[in-house]
């Protein structure tokens, strides 16, 4: 039994740090000692739960010991967490739907501690099992995790950088190439510059996208966009309901048609349709950040042969898009340093939540 300083969310809209008794891993189970853990608008959400959790589902670390079923792992090992786990068995895992896996995924599988969730009993707090947000909960000293959440790192990179890989990278990069399958030459915008949208706007340079228009209410978020490969900004008004007018000047920058492709980043409901202005007849509207709620939608916006997709985490297939990602990293295409714009201890959470809120980091990492 090994203790893990965690941060800890209640369930009712606040965290604590407390300490974890985590057992010896169990079947295929791995424990790894977290180096860095990235910090997302999901954790934050992850304090209204209804349930204590770990929170954090982002990270990267060191593999410290391996249960007997492990195969293709051992202690000493470097890995990035991926929260998608798959089971390779199930209907849509068969259908090479790994990331909406109907066993192990912690959104598909149902709300609970699903099949891919390390053994209950063997993470506790003051004597009760406690689950770990998305299987993973990074937000701790040391995590008990499923072997197939862990992709190997094999190109030098810092924690810090590999921790945000299976999260924000994953989902901007893989909507654009996965699910959009964004065509080199093409024109590409991007509404909403944070971490998805960043990742987003990346993905599209390395997909060879022709024109990136990024579109945001802050210029500062604007600029940004451009050290990551957007072509062009388009800084809109907040007072633009639906974004139609912004959606008037990217046309007027796409000869007069609209964007072969749209991704709408911002997880503002009421932009929800907003991609579907901005792209042409037979354009590809994205949406990338998880609109939940109930949205009303002009149908006039679908004309013509418009497709609406909403993919979940970028279409990850874990094992094939990680060690991609770490080569782009390794080739100098995929930014993944500079993205890292604050590290925090565990207990400055509540300063780096101030941060993301304000909008002052591309992204924030804690470092163990």
């Amino acid at each position: 039994m090994i203790h893990s300083k965690a941060a800890i969310a209640n369930g009712t809209g606040s965290f604590s740090i407390q300490t974890l008794q985590i057992a010896a891993p169990q079947g295929d189970e791995v424990l790894v000692q977290i180096k860095a853990a990235g910090i997302c608008h999901t954790d934050w959400d992850s304090q209204s739960w209804g349930k204590p959790i770990v929170m954090g589902h982002e990270g990267a670390g060191i593999v410290t010991d391996i249960g007997p079923d492990v195969t293709n792992l051992q202690v000493g090992d470097k890995v990035m967490l991926n929260w998608a786990i798959p089971c390779h068995k199930c209907f849509q895992c068969q259908e090479g739907n790994q990331h909406i896996c109907e066993v192990n995924s912690p959104v598909t599988a149902g709300n609970k501690a699903s099949g891919g969730h390390a053994t209950l009993a063997s993470t506790l707090l003051e004597g009760q099992p406690i689950e770990r947000a998305f299987s993973l909960g990074t937000m701790a000293e040391y995590t008990l995790v499923r072997e197939a959440a862990c992709v190997k790192i094999t190109v030098e990179i810092p924690f810090s950088s590999a921790a945000i890989v299976g999260c924000g990278v994953m989902t901007g990069y893989g909507s654009v190439v996965n699910a959009a399958k964004v065509k080199t030459g093409s024109s590409v915008v991007v509404l909403g510059t944070g971490g998805v949208g960043l990742n987003v706007i990346q993905g599209a340079r390395i997909a060879g996208a022709a024109k990136i228009i990024a579109v945001d209410i802050n210029p500062l978020r604007l600029e940004m966009a451009r050290e990551y490969g957007a072509t062009d900004t388009v800084l809109a008004d907040k007072a633009d309901k639906g974004l139609l007018q912004a959606a008037q000047t990217v046309k007027s920058m796409t000869n007069g048609r609209g964007a072969d492709y749209a991704f709408e980043c911002t997880a503002i409901p009421e932009l929800g349709a907003a991609p579907l202005a901005m792209v042409r007849n037979a354009g590809v509207a994205c949406q990338v950040s998880g609109i939940e709620q109930e949205i009303s939608i002009d149908m006039n916006l679908f004309e013509w042969d418009k497709v609406y997709i909403n993919p979940l985490y970028g279409k990850a297939r874990p094992q094939i898009d990680f060690p991609i990602l770490q080569q782009l990293y390794a080739k100098g295409d995929l930014i993944l340093d500079k993205m890292v714009t604050k590290t925090y201890a565990l207990d400055q959470l509540s300063e780096a939540f101030s941060d993301m809120h304000a909008g002052r980091n591309a992204k924030g990492v804690i470092v163990f």
